[in-house]
């Protein structure tokens, strides 16, 4: 991370992850990760959220661990980026609204769809279902099978903030040699 935030010097935001891949390392670790990446240069953490926290419905220990995470960023650096991805793949839709709620609720700047690493990333429905309940301020990431630049421009226009996609880079590079 450090090496990192200092071949950037400023000039890109870094980013991290904790909790990867299924979010089930421990809130004491997930705090620890996060502090020590801002300490580092990170200027964005994302964490997994506990998957099978939520599929046992147990809301009030995700909140607090988002919260934790929250808190141990801020101690070191307050005002940096945290990303809580849900993974929606792996989610029902009850359980997609469930965590808008609890991410809403977290003090999270975004709730992302996937880590790119299951079954699935983004789906149009899923961004218009956040869209249509997350509150206080909440921006919503897509992340995963962005696969075209209309596909990003649906994304955004169903209420997405940012997009997360390396296919679009490839697409506009590809285009733009195209047209030279």
């Amino acid at each position: 991370m450090k090496q990192a935030a200092e071949y950037a010097a400023g000039r890109v935001p870094i980013c991290t992850v904790i909790g990867f891949p299924n979010g089930y390392s421990t809130s004491a670790s997930k705090f620890f990760e996060a502090a020590d990446a801002v300490t580092n240069g990170a200027d964005e953490v994302d964490m997994v959220i506990n998957i099978g926290w939520l599929k046992d419905r147990r809301y009030d220990d995700l909140l607090e661990e988002i919260r934790g995470v929250r808190a141990a960023m801020d101690q070191v650096s307050p005002g940096k980026i945290l990303k809580v991805i849900i993974e929606t793949c792996l989610l029902t839709e009850e359980e997609k609204i469930k965590m808008c709620d609890i991410v809403s609720d977290s003090g999270a700047d975004y709730i992302k769809t996937s880590t790119g690493f299951s079954k699935g990333g983004a789906t149009f429905e899923d961004i218009a279902l956040f869209a249509a309940h997350v509150k206080n301020g909440l921006k919503i990431k897509a992340a995963g099978g962005i696969s075209s630049i209309a596909d990003a421009e649906r994304f955004l226009a169903l209420g997405a903030d940012r997009l997360g996609t390396s296919r679009i880079v490839k697409i506009v590079k590809a285009e733009e040699a195209a047209s030279q």
